[in-house]
């Protein structure tokens, strides 16, 4: 009866505001988040902020009575989260709920070397694409894939931009682990369009997530010039809007778009600006491996799996901790 009744009720789950994309999309499923704020809207702290039309599963919490509140598991997202938030905000005895890290990125010194920060072998790490698992040193902990599930409106209308789009935040600061330079580089022979928070020297800027759909799907096809990465939500979300994608073969896009069906991927900088070339001269191509992407993007991406896959992990480890 107890598992029976634990089935029924909505799980209530403890993390922070870290992606406010992921985040967004996580909160797509059956079970309530909270999240915590505080007076400076610190980092983890932002609450739902005014970006994202959250529903309402998704609670604000203010970090000073977080400890009085009733959860059923943590959900980490950094290692501030992990081993720093947790003592300043959690009490003992959630502390001792069953924990889950979701790590967003893949290692980044020593790449192939690098020990994942979490040992705790009571702790489920989960990873949000492949390569991020292949890369980490996981210290033998129980690993779980969840690839990315998006939601993206119905556009309409044809792209009309004869460009490509690059979407991308702070980029000019982020140098070339972002591919800053490709993406400069690229730009003197392709034309090419830059959005995303500080990137106004390049013409345009930030874009709210809730407008950028319709602005994105006007370009002829989407460019990603970034070398080390997990795999960007914009990238899905493009694909998922049916452009076809250009971008580096590295990391998980290099499995995620197949050459002349859905896009092009390559290590060759020159091979891919003159498959951008060619996809800016040839609209019915760039419209037919648009429309293959989006086929890919609602295979692989889908919400409802998504949302489906994070409820039966968390519904697991809650049950493990109740019987163990």
């Amino acid at each position: 009866m107890k598992a029976q009744i634990d089935q029924q009720t909505r799980l209530r789950i403890f993390t922070w505001h870290i992606h406010g994309s992921y985040l967004y999309y996580l909160s797509q499923g059956d079970y309530d988040l909270f999240i915590p704020i505080n007076q400076g809207r610190t980092e983890g702290y932002y609450g739902r902020g005014n970006t994202f039309p959250f529903g309402g599963n998704v609670y604000e919490i203010d970090a000073g009575i977080v400890k009085e509140m009733e959860f059923d598991l943590i959900l980490f997202q950094t290692d501030e989260n992990y081993f720093r938030d947790q003592f300043d905000i959690l009490s003992e005895k959630q502390r001792r709920l069953p924990k889950i890290y979701l790590e967003h990125d893949p290692p980044y010194e020593p790449v192939t070397n690098a020990k994942h920060p979490v040992s705790d072998p009571d702790v489920i790490l989960v990873h949000v694409t492949h390569f991020n698992k292949l890369m980490w040193d996981n210290n033998g902990l129980k690993t779980v894939v969840i690839t990315h599930g998006v939601i993206m409106p119905e556009i309409q209308t044809r792209p009309s931009i004869e460009k490509g789009i690059v979407v991308i935040n702070n980029l000019p600061s982020r140098g070339r682990l972002l591919g800053l330079d490709v993406f400069e580089q690229v730009r003197k022979q392709v034309p090419l369009d830059l959005v995303g928070m500080g990137a106004e020297a390049y013409g345009i800027g930030e874009v709210l997530h809730p407008d950028l759909p319709a602005f994105v799907a006007q370009y002829r096809f989407f460019f990603n010039p970034i070398r080390y990465t997990s795999l960007g939500l914009a990238v899905c979300e493009a694909m998922m809007l049916g452009l076809p994608i250009v971008g580096l073969a590295t990391t998980e896009l290099a499995v995620t778009v197949r050459n002349g069906y859905s896009g092009f991927v390559h290590t060759d900088i020159d091979y891919l600006v003159d498959k951008m070339k060619y996809l800016l001269a040839d609209s019915e191509s760039a419209e037919w491996m648009g429309a293959n992407a989006k086929i890919v993007a609602n295979e692989r991406f889908n919400i409802n799996r998504f949302t489906a896959e994070w409820e039966q992990l968390f519904q697991q480890v809650v049950h493990e901790m109740i019987y163990h």
